[in-house]
């Protein structure tokens, strides 16, 4: 584990690297997983959490999108001093981590969500299926039958359309003006 020393003027100290380090230093440590100890150098007291709450006050108020709201805030103040105090750290502590082991796949139906939602999505899905009925009913070149999906359905292959000039032909023996 990681020592930090925590000085009269405010400046951390990482034991362990012999080097003063900055409250985005201590963050990084808490995204790489690192375990660390922040304490006070006089006394000895323990002010990891201190440090911690620092680095979220900082995230909330840089613009990055808060987590916690003021309602949740307010609701989190709420429960300090509550007979459920006990209960409701317990509880916040199991559902992150189990959020976090299901991160993925909620992050999969979370996308699914969005994807369904998406106006261009359902339109790329409803020409798919157009697409998919136009290829059952059109006949596969060099046979005189359709698709396997259509086979049920026969299809008379003599009735193809004509070339125009067999049109200008059938016209002139019945009689109609040629064109």
């Amino acid at each position: 584990m990681r020592i930090l020393r925590k000085y009269t003027n405010r400046r951390l100290y990482d034991t362990s690297r012999s080097c003063y380090v900055t409250l985005e230093d201590v963050k990084e440590l808490v995204l790489n997983s690192e375990p660390f100890q922040v304490l006070d150098s006089k006394s000895g007291q323990d002010l990891t959490r201190n440090i911690l709450m620092q680095i979220i006050s900082e995230q909330e108020g840089d613009g990055h999108g808060t987590l916690l709201t003021n309602q949740v805030l307010q609701q989190l103040i709420r429960f300090y001093g509550d007979s459920m105090q006990g209960m409701m750290s317990q509880y916040l502590e199991q559902s992150i981590g189990a959020f976090l082991e299901h991160q993925d796949l909620i992050r999969d139906q979370m996308q699914n969500m969005i994807g369904a939602a998406n106006p261009l999505t359902m339109m790329n899905r409803i020409a798919d299926q157009n697409l998919a009925m136009w290829k059952m009913f059109s006949p596969i070149k060099g046979e005189g039958k359709t698709s396997p999906e259509a086979s049920t359905q026969k299809v008379d292959v003599a009735e193809e359309p004509k070339a125009p000039e067999e049109l200008k032909t059938t016209r002139r023996r019945s009689g109609k003006p040629k064109e």
